[in-house]
């Protein structure tokens, strides 16, 4: 028997996503996912003074604002040759760092893990457990949480004067310059979110989450959140529902004097290879736009407000080389080789997905401790730049969800082209002229979908591991 079910929406915070699932005997046999609400800052910035894209593309997403904002400080700042300042990147790479952190624990708390406190796991050995802990509104880890977060933020308040849509992060650094004093703040901040992240999401330090080496000793971990997820994991068969292309893109995250912190490339099969950004390529056959295939330096965004052919989305369909990548946590650490990265990239799944962003999680409290650490109050944190009539460039930062791109070309001192590549255009594009689907929409062939089931559960576990963000596919 065959049948059709739209499914939607997903998100928690914003929900503008529909997937159309053909269920054949019992599993997903195809999937459509449409963004269905198109914005238009592609079209707002024409015509624009390049220095407003610092003002109105982190003004895309509430969530993931200081990515724009580092997108676009780096792609105007290529455009006027200009380059920040070392202190300024460590700076920008804080801001960044705090945000994609809040982001990943966002994720796990709010987003993701309630799905297990619903009564159809109800007699699962586990769901007690996680009704006690991830209950909408009153589950006992998400104000401990919460509040971490919110600590958080304090310091994105401290360097860049408000969370989201800060102004701070500039072509040439921070407008802000920290002192001593601002330093030992984000240092406690720091120590004071790490404790509780600790104790509640592993049950203790976060270094030894990071060196895990293998899937087994994921799995042995015995403590905090991370714990009852991989029992989850196991009792549901996580590591083998939402398989996608096992194609992983990563542009290299937080970019500081010395280079990018993680490395830059392309993971497949075990082996990476070198990411080249000139192989980005916009399909637009099955989206509701105008235009022919191009790479964003020379696409255009023209909406078709007939909506014809086979289109069925607003988001557009990013391949690279022509073929599709996943981008995430998960390919950040695989790219950068981390040797429990390399193993759930293999495996591909949902658990794979959580449990990347799990190990960055990790990471990220170490390298922050870090940057804080190499704060030098006396030094200069932005430098000077002169504005240019004409000219191009290209700003790639690695947001919570992924690899984000924007692309910039100036001409009489106004903007004339300005195309965005966002994570979750990357995850949840159309299919393209070869009818291949994206990677979300592969993912999830192959899904359970029970007879009375109106919005498979399974389903939206592999949505949800890869945490759309719709608001930025649709800009």
């Amino acid at each position: 028997m065959t049948r059709k079910l739209l499914v939607g929406p997903f998100n928690r915070v914003e929900g503008d996503l529909e997937i159309q699932l053909t269920v054949e005997d019992g599993r997903v046999s195809a999937a459509r996912a449409n963004s269905p609400l198109f914005r238009g800052f592609e079209m707002m910035l024409q015509g624009k003074p390049p220095s407003d894209a610092l003002t109105l593309t982190p003004r895309i997403c509430g969530i993931c604002s200081v990515s724009q904002s580092k997108a676009a400080a780096l792609a105007l700042g290529d455009a006027l040759g200009a380059w920040m300042l070392p202190q300024g990147a460590l700076a920008a790479a804080i801001l960044h760092g705090v945000e994609n952190l809040c982001d990943h624990l966002t994720h796990f708390a709010l987003f993701f893990m309630p799905d297990f406190a619903r009564p159809v796991y109800a007699g699962r050995g586990w769901h007690d457990r996680a009704v006690s802990r991830f209950t909408a509104t009153r589950g006992a880890a998400l104000r401990p949480i919460v509040e971490a977060r919110a600590q958080l933020f304090h310091i994105v308040g401290l360097l860049g004067g408000k969370w989201p849509h800060t102004l701070a992060i500039q072509p040439t650094g921070v407008t802000r310059a920290p002192d001593a004093r601002d330093r030992i703040r984000i240092q406690t901040t720091l120590r004071a979110a790490r404790r509780v992240i600790e104790r509640e999401l592993f049950g203790a330090a976060a270094e030894p989450f990071a060196a895990l080496q293998t899937v087994a000793a994921l799995e042995s971990w015995p403590g905090g959140d991370a714990a009852l997820f991989n029992e989850i994991s196991a009792d549901l068969r996580l590591d083998t529902l939402g398989v996608g292309p096992r194609r992983y893109l990563s542009c290299g995250a937080y970019p500081l004097d010395s280079g990018r912190v993680t490395a830059s490339g392309v993971w497949e099969n075990g082996a990476v290879s070198a990411f080249d950004p000139a192989a980005v390529q916009e399909d637009l056959s099955h989206a509701w736009m105008l235009g022919d295939a191009a790479h964003p330096a020379q696409g255009a965004t023209v909406p078709d407000e007939d909506m014809a052919g086979p289109a069925y989305s607003w988001c557009k369909a990013p391949r690279l080389a022509g073929r599709t990548v996943e981008v995430g946590a998960l390919a950040r650490q695989a790219v950068d080789g981390h040797p429990l990265a390399v193993a759930l990239a293999a495996e591909g799944s949902v658990r794979a997905r959580i449990g990347g962003r799990l190990l960055e999680v990790a990471r990220l409290l170490t390298w922050l401790d870090r940057w804080a650490a190499a704060l030098e109050p006396s030094a200069r944190f932005m430098g000077d730049a002169t504005a240019t009539a004409d000219g191009a460039g290209a700003g790639l930062v690695e947001a919570a969800r992924g690899t984000l791109g924007h692309w910039l070309r100036i001409e009489r001192g106004v903007i004339a082209s300005y195309q965005i590549v966002a994570p979750t255009t990357w995850n949840f594009s159309p299919r393209d002229a070869g009818g291949v689907p994206g990677p979300v929409e592969a993912a999830l062939v192959g899904c359970p979908v029970g007879d009375a089931e109106s919005t498979p559960v399974a389903v939206q576990h592999v949505v949800r591991s890869f945490d759309p963000c719709m608001v930025c596919t649709v800009h």
